[in-house]
């Protein structure tokens, strides 16, 4: 097995790779930033459509058509400068995102999983490319599993749970140490399959956890789940969860801390950190807004950028220019290295 350069752990409500608390010593105007993860929405680098009647709608500019391979090569090719303005984690999901940014119907067809809960080859090594240099750069990948309007992909309850069991498994075979499990990206939205719910989705969970602790029983594989914004995790998934998900997207600015406050008096919540891995709120040259909020209430915040109005130039719409080629992406990187104490010039 191939030796790994980037091992992230948890330690009370902290973050930690390699053993040393994440921008260790950091505070950004009086607030904490050591043992935060500090992170960016990049669901679709491992996007494709078998859909031939939509898959023409990411064709690239330049060629007129789409490509999986260059989208995940120029995706690595981006990845370092990421991390040289501060960004520590990515979130990255098996079944994608919304390609439109936000999608009533998805018509397309974009999963690694294959109706009985195989993992699709083709993905995988797509994903395992984009790992590997997670883990050479320092970095930590929150990787998702199932996306609403893609786990019709799968065909059954039995399928899901493959899903899970072969997922997880995969990431223990590649002796993968920087990669931590978002089970569905908000499981509180309408999915076919009820085990993916809130209700039930703490079952899935514990297989995954289950699962790792059986392959890698002294570095257990870290687990969680989350929620739409304004949501709050429920008593089942705050009980079985090695970290908590929230989201912004649909919260005034007033709302956050008072979302944190609810979820860390809730009676089933032992001091696990908080992450916020997808939020679509802004204003980064305001003394206010959805990151500094975050950040004065010690929670982890991830940047959603579904694009502008035609949902063209995010990071969610493919085809998807991954480095920082808007006004939008800049600010967002520049209050980053300001706030994490990275120096170093932005780029295009």
């Amino acid at each position: 097995m191939k030796q790994r350069n980037t091992m992230v752990s948890i330690q009370g409500n902290q973050f930690l790779i390699n053993g040393e608390l994440t921008y260790k010593g950091r505070y950004w105007q009086g607030h904490r930033i050591e043992g935060l993860l500090m992170n960016t929405r990049m669901v679709q680098g491992i996007f494709d459509d078998k859909n031939p009647d939509t898959v023409g709608r990411w064709a690239y500019p330049d060629t007129g058509v789409w490509d999986p391979e260059r989208n995940t090569r120029e995706f690595i090719e981006a990845m370092p400068t990421w991390k040289e303005h501060g960004i520590l984690a990515f979130t990255i999901n098996l079944q994608g995102g919304s390609p439109e940014g936000y999608s009533k119907t998805q018509p397309w067809h974009n999963s690694a999983f294959l109706s009985d809960g195989t993992l699709d080859s083709e993905y995988m090594d797509r994903l395992e490319r984009i790992i590997d240099c997670a883990d050479e750069l320092g970095m930590v990948v929150i990787l998702g599993y199932f996306y609403f309007g893609q786990d019709i992909r799968l065909g059954n309850e039995r399928a899901v749970k493959q899903a899970v069991v072969n997922a997880t498994t995969w990431v223990l075979q590649k002796g993968y140490t920087n990669v931590i499990i978002e089970i569905a990206n908000e499981c509180d939205i309408v999915y076919k399959h009820s085990i993916i719910l809130a209700p039930r989705i703490h079952e899935l969970i514990e297989l995954a956890q289950i699962t790792g602790k059986a392959l890698r029983p002294e570095n257990p594989l870290l687990v969680g789940t989350s929620f739409s914004g304004r949501q709050v995790p429920t008593d089942n998934v705050i009980e079985v969860s090695d970290f908590l998900l929230i989201h912004g997207n649909g919260s005034n600015v007033l709302w956050v801390p008072q979302q944190i406050k609810i979820l860390r008096e809730k009676k089933a919540y032992r001091g696990q950190p908080i992450l916020n891995n997808e939020d679509d709120h802004f204003d980064f040259d305001q003394e206010e807004n959805h990151l500094v909020l975050s950040v004065q209430q010690y929670v982890s915040w991830g940047y959603f950028d579904p694009g502008d109005s035609n949902y063209r130039d995010g990071y969610q719409c493919p085809p998807v220019q991954w480095g920082l080629n808007t006004e939008l992406k800049k600010s967002f990187f520049t209050k980053m290295k300001e706030i994490t104490g990275v120096e170093t010039t932005v780029k295009n």
